[in-house]
């Protein structure tokens, strides 16, 4: 989208999105990011009031827990592997597109008070909408349940960690791609459930 038509709270997300990814929280001012976004400071401090809620509205508006609700809302079909992978696909797509926000959020979440308990807001929303769902496929006969809140942390988790390192270009793991880790993961996670 060109910038020049966003809205100035958009101009002023992105903005501070870009800067403080590649410098830092600290390494960027108020300033800084109101010229990039070609405003005024006085706009920026009118429309957040700080540096801080400024990232925390970036963290909240670009971030999954919403998009995430809709695809268990509308998407899911009840078929597990289908719905594991459509689940898998899309939290990949959303953290791939808000890589910079997370690399904030795991490289400056300490010089930010409660951006942390901010940031947990949303795994923690997803833990419950996966917990539930794995709730009501073991009451369709289509899951076998042991601790349905560990079976989606689980799953979860091992979808971060997978993101986490094709963050860092595969740096740990380089000849781990994230496409087969998805399509294999979710094979083996629904192939260990289904009754």
């Amino acid at each position: 989208m060109d910038i020049s038509k966003q809205g100035s709270s958009d101009r002023l997300l992105l903005a501070a999105i870009n800067l403080v990814s590649e410098r830092g929280y600290n390494g960027v001012t108020t300033q800084e990011i109101a010229e990039t976004a070609g405003l005024s400071e006085k706009t920026l401090f009118r429309h957040f009031g700080s540096k801080q809620k400024l990232l925390e509205a970036a963290f909240d508006r670009y971030h999954y827990a919403e998009e995430m609700r809709k695809i268990f809302a509308e998407k899911l079909v009840w078929e597990l592997e289908e719905d594991l992978f459509t689940i898998s696909r899309t939290y990949h797509e959303i953290m791939g597109r808000n890589r910079k926000l997370i690399q904030i959020s795991i490289k400056d979440e300490g010089q930010m008070p409660g951006f942390k308990e901010r940031m947990q807001q949303h795994p923690l929303q997803l833990l419950e909408f996966l917990t539930n769902y794995f709730n009501v496929m073991s009451e369709k006969g289509k899951l076998r349940l042991t601790d349905p809140k560990m079976q989606a942390f689980t799953f979860m988790m091992s979808q971060y960690g997978a993101f986490v390192n094709d963050l860092e270009t595969g740096k740990n793991y380089p000849d781990i791609a994230l496409k087969p880790f998805v399509e294999e993961s979710v094979r083996l996670f629904a192939r260990a459930l289904t009754p």
